[in-house]
């Protein structure tokens, strides 16, 4: 899979929870190096902060879902998840949300759901656990399942 985040401790820490579940990870600094990146090493699922340089993760989003090659890749947002940022990621097709701060938990879970959706394509999308918006699931603190929840702002 591939950890897109322009702040390095964040991508480690992200890196090393998916690592010792047995997840194998490279990283990316912006949303330039993903879609750069993403091509060579043919992730399993992309996770995007939003707020990066060069390229935020919203656009690099919309780019994942205008090529053919990366069209059903997951994707998940890793960020404050603002009612902005879930909307306008909805609007791209990004399949779950996580709110910074994150439970290392919460992040196993999603990537795992997501992973195992990719791998058996019968499932339906939007079905799971923790936050469910539309057509995408994620988990986030605070917030309960059902569209009515997500981006809530009280992250």
């Amino acid at each position: 899979m591939l950890v897109v985040d322009d702040n390095k401790v964040i991508r480690q820490l992200i890196r090393v929870n998916l690592e010792l579940e047995g997840i194998e990870v490279v990283t990316a600094g912006d949303g330039v190096e993903c879609l750069d990146v993403v091509h060579q090493v043919q992730p399993d699922l992309v996770t995007l902060d939003v707020v990066m340089p060069r390229l935020d993760g919203l656009r690099t989003a919309a780019r994942l879902r205008a090529d053919p090659r990366t069209r059903d890749l997951p994707l998940v947002v890793i960020s404050a998840c603002t009612q902005y940022e879930v909307e306008a990621g909805l609007e791209v097709g990004v399949d779950a949300f996580l709110a910074k701060p994150f439970d290392p938990a919460e992040l196993v879970s999603v990537v795992r759901e997501l992973m195992e959706r990719r791998e058996s394509p019968g499932l339906e999308r939007g079905i799971g656990t923790g936050r469910v918006a539309e057509e995408g699931v994620g988990a986030g603190k605070g917030a309960g399942p059902g569209p009515g929840t997500a981006g809530s702002g009280a992250e």
